[in-house]
């Protein structure tokens, strides 16, 4: 079985984890995940990682995320989208007063740097406890806002629905860590009339973009060497890390984790150094190291001294 990541445009009805799920059974493999949870209503980009790509999901995680909202005025539920209790709803009169021009430029106003109040049903944990799970034995949990940042935010497509509430759609292109249902629920309070969440589609997570994605019915179609194919390779996946292309002598130190002097390899252009002076050891990219054939050997950055390399992660060939 290859290592790589598959991205899944996952439909609704199903929670990321069951996605996972069905394609472990489907591709007969133990390590598989994915790179960030989508709720069961949401549908979209959802990359899944197999084999040895499970030890790069950390270089997804935190990358910026694109989805394609819908936003529904006038009614709020516990859990800011369309699967909550509803909690709240305006009077009709409000509704029918409310100015377009208005509610485009509270949309606007969310744009850039903020802090944003996780929902209390979402995967955040509470002593160990998930936030959701105790939000439904009635323990609504309120954590302490945390920086987000928006960097694109439009309202598109404003129209009334059958019950008479205002709806529009809404591209937003985002942070990490964002959660477009207390984005969707902030949007209602600034109008003074509620709002929330009412679809959902994810349509980037960091590089991979919904025109990578495939189907899961299709997937699920396909023969396990077929779905293979389809796989991103880890060194493309990562193409946004400097590399550097190792001989087949360093190439055998690397398979078994050996010291590995920087003055063997030279530290690529691109990488500050981790004794400057104006730098620090957090700032120090990581490298990929890729053998002829373009294969992640391992991932290395620079130590302090900036005399040898460390190991992040070496991978079997």
């Amino acid at each position: 079985m290859k290592n790589g990541i598959l991205v899944v445009n996952k439909p609704k009805g199903i929670s990321s984890a069951g996605v996972v799920s069905r394609l472990k059974r489907l591709l007969k493999v133990k390590k598989i995940g994915h790179t960030g949870t989508l709720d069961p209503f949401a549908t979209g980009v959802l990359p899944i990682v197999v084999g040895q790509a499970t030890r790069i999901s950390k270089y997804f995680l935190k990358g910026v995320k694109g989805y394609y909202a819908q936003v529904t005025l006038g009614i709020e539920t516990d859990t800011c989208d369309c699967t909550g209790t509803v909690t709240h709803t305006a009077p009709s009169g409000r509704l029918a007063a409310m100015d377009l021009n208005r509610v485009k430029d509270v949309v606007a106003g969310f744009m850039g740097p903020q802090e944003q109040i996780p929902p209390a049903y979402s995967a955040l944990k509470h002593k160990g406890r998930p936030l959701y799970k105790l939000a439904r034995q009635g323990q609504m949990i309120k954590k302490p806002p945390r920086p987000i940042e928006i960097m694109a935010i439009n309202m598109e497509n404003f129209r009334i629905d059958a019950n008479g509430h205002p709806v529009f759609d809404m591209p937003v292109t985002c942070s990490g860590g964002t959660y477009i249902r207390s984005l969707a629920h902030d949007i209602g309070k600034a109008l003074g009339c509620g709002a929330h969440l009412s679809a959902l589609q994810r349509t980037r997570a960091g590089q991979f973009n919904i025109e990578h994605a495939v189907d899961l019915d299709h997937v699920e179609k396909m023969s396990p060497r077929d779905i293979e194919a389809r796989f991103i390779s880890m060194s493309q996946c990562l193409a946004f890390l400097p590399a550097i292309v190792a001989d087949s002598e360093t190439a055998g130190k690397v398979k078994y984790g050996r010291p590995l002097p920087v003055a063997e390899i030279p530290i690529p252009d691109a990488l500050p150094m981790a004794g400057d002076k104006n730098d620090s050891q957090n700032n120090v990219s990581d490298i990929r190291v890729l053998d002829s054939d373009d294969n992640l050997l391992a991932i290395v950055t620079p130590d302090r001294s900036g005399q040898t390399y460390k190991y992040c992660c070496v991978f079997n060939a």
